[in-house]
């Protein structure tokens, strides 16, 4: 059988993983590496195989069969781009965009070519996601609160809004992207950022910002994030239905009922072997358990963007619901830029 040959826009953290984890793939081929910097490229190769590349359309001429853009947030649209045009699957590590306007170029760019996609929303893999949903089934859900709080990440670009896109689109995407998948749509938020950046140089964000969300089916909901401390305190989100209670995180799940509490246990690198093996499978046709095409990730940076957008004009964002909801944002009059 013929290994289905893999190759990486991207040299950095993610990338590396996501080299590691194919890599062990038996029927996938690190075909190679493109970066800024030719030492990351050529580094990672040496540990993973395949060659460095000097550019993206170096690495497409190469004929790989799929491409993973593993490039920080505000690199995102012309790499895309180029592997749209050259019909190639594509991954793309999330957030997919810094602003709404690439999100919604790429995303028509991949519909019109009818492009086979996936996003790094990796969490929809966990197996106590599928858990909570069916214990959710049948219930109606009053609320939902999500959170994000850590620290800075020790990369230059993560505190500089218009380089990350801030803590609510660069991390909080992920309890963002369970929140729409276990409660529903989110139909309209106000957000409030405190205004001081923290102590790194360079910061433009907002340390602490605090949502609240209503969602499409009456549903409402908060959201926190945070970046001031030195340690990964807390990152998941509690639902509340009638008669349970919910929380969920990366490791597990905790549910409370009138039986009592259980918690169940999850394996977070189970769900990213997941994620990886799922795209490689329906690249090379023998799956389809894609959960999260760019067209569905386009939902969730909608989402991050607007409480974004809501803590920085101190405004509420209505978002569009219905068949409005497929349609691009300025359709809509959406302007929910972070």
């Amino acid at each position: 059988m013929r290994r289905c040959r893999v190759a990486l826009v991207g040299a950095g953290g993610v990338a590396r993983r996501h080299a590691r984890l194919l890599t062990g793939f038996e029927d996938v081929e690190l075909l190679g590496v493109t970066d800024v910097s030719r030492g990351a490229a050529t580094e990672l190769t040496d540990a993973y195989g395949g060659r460095p590349f000097t550019d993206v359309e170096e690495l497409l001429a190469a004929g790989p069969d799929a491409v993973y853009v593993c490039v920080p947030p505000f690199a995102h649209g012309p790499v895309e781009e180029a592997v749209i045009t050259a019909g190639v699957p594509m991954f793309v590590e999330k957030p997919v965009a810094v602003d709404l306007d690439t999100a919604e170029r790429i995303a028509a760019l991949v519909e019109e070519k009818r492009l086979l996609t996936a996003v790094g929303h990796h969490w929809r893999y966990l197996h106590v996601v599928e858990q909570a949903r069916r214990l959710l089934a049948g219930r109606r859900v009053r609320m939902v609160n999500g959170a994000w709080l850590d620290a800075v990440p020790p990369v230059p670009w993560w505190a500089v809004r218009d380089r990350s896109g801030g803590p609510v689109v660069e991390q909080a995407a992920h309890v963002l992207d369970l929140v729409r998948t276990l409660v529903g749509e989110v139909v309209e938020v106000t957000a409030y950022g405190d205004g001081t950046p923290p102590p790194v140089d360079g910061a433009d964000i907002d340390s602490v910002t605090a949502a609240t969300l209503r969602f499409a089916n009456g549903a409402v909901g908060t959201l926190a994030a945070a970046c001031v401390l030195t340690w990964k305190h807390r990152a998941g989100l509690e639902i509340l239905a009638d008669g349970l209670a919910l929380s969920l995180a990366e490791d597990g799940l905790l549910v409370r009922d009138a039986d009592g509490q259980r918690r169940v246990g999850a394996d977070p690198e189970g769900a990213r072997v997941a994620v990886d093996r799922a795209f490689v499978d329906a690249v090379t046709g023998v799956g389809d358990d894609v959960r999260v095409p760019y067209a569905e990730a386009l939902r969730t940076q909608r989402l991050a963007l607007a409480v974004a957008g809501s803590a920085r004009t101190g405004r509420s964002v209505t978002l569009p619901t219905g068949p409005a909801a497929t349609a691009p944002a300025a359709a809509t009059g959406m302007t929910i830029d972070a």
